[in-house]
């Protein structure tokens, strides 16, 4: 970091509709400006895979798996109690109970191996190839679920990532015990360098998203 810059902790998003990728709607109606995909894929059943699916993505082993390097960002711990968290509303158009409650947003949780989870606030940097060059993309963790049957979180992009936007990534076990992963996303280029590249940029994503749910679908046992 050069003197005088901002620490990465402190940035914020590059982008206003923080928790969007939880909206139903996403693809009829994502952010005005944005693309919206989702992808959804069987990753296996019953309960040892969705633990291990689910500790995977709680730690960035998503990413890891798919051939990012990850970077964890130290910061204060004040700053996931300040996170922001979007409100939610019932099918009544009600407020109801944040995020961070449900998730005991600033505490830190843990899996069986000791491995800790992410929770709103936490950052990183991530290190991905594109056309063949190393390229960093800043993101920070907007929001986590911690349900029964649905584990995940969401990340925002931050300055210096080649896109604007939010991917959520969510492990959920149906009632027959299949285990599924869910990556929603809408984006854009960040910068106009990364519009011209905008075509690129599509396919580098559309491949790191089939990735992510390949790894997920290995063997565990």
């Amino acid at each position: 970091m050069m003197a005088g810059e901002m620490p990465l902790w402190e940035k914020p998003v590059t982008y206003g509709a923080i928790g969007g990728t939880k909206a139903a709607d996403l693809l009829t109606y994502p952010p005005k400006g944005f693309r919206p995909i989702e992808r959804r894929r069987r990753i296996g059943h019953g309960e040892n895979r969705f633990a291990w699916a689910s500790a995977q993505t709680m730690s960035w082993g998503i990413q890891r798996l798919s051939g990012f390097t990850v970077d964890v960002v130290d910061a204060p711990a004040a700053v996931t109690d300040q996170t922001y968290v979007p409100v939610s509303f019932d099918d009544d158009g009600r407020p109801v109970e944040s995020v961070a409650a449900e998730t005991g947003a600033g505490e830190d949780t843990f899996g069986g191996d000791g491995t800790s989870f992410l929770i709103p606030g936490d950052t990183a940097t991530l290190t991905i190839r594109f056309l063949g060059i190393p390229v960093t993309a800043p993101v920070r963790v907007v929001y986590v679920i911690d349900e029964p049957n649905r584990k995940g979180f969401a990340y925002g992009t931050l300055r210096g990532h080649p896109e604007s936007g939010e991917e959520a990534f969510v492990v959920e076990r149906t009632d027959d015990g299949s285990v599924w992963l869910t990556i929603s996303a809408f984006s854009r280029p960040s910068a106009w360098y990364w519009w011209v590249l905008s075509i690129p940029l599509r396919i580098a994503q559309e491949q790191y998203t089939r990735r992510y749910l390949k790894v997920l679908a290995g063997p565990t046992d």
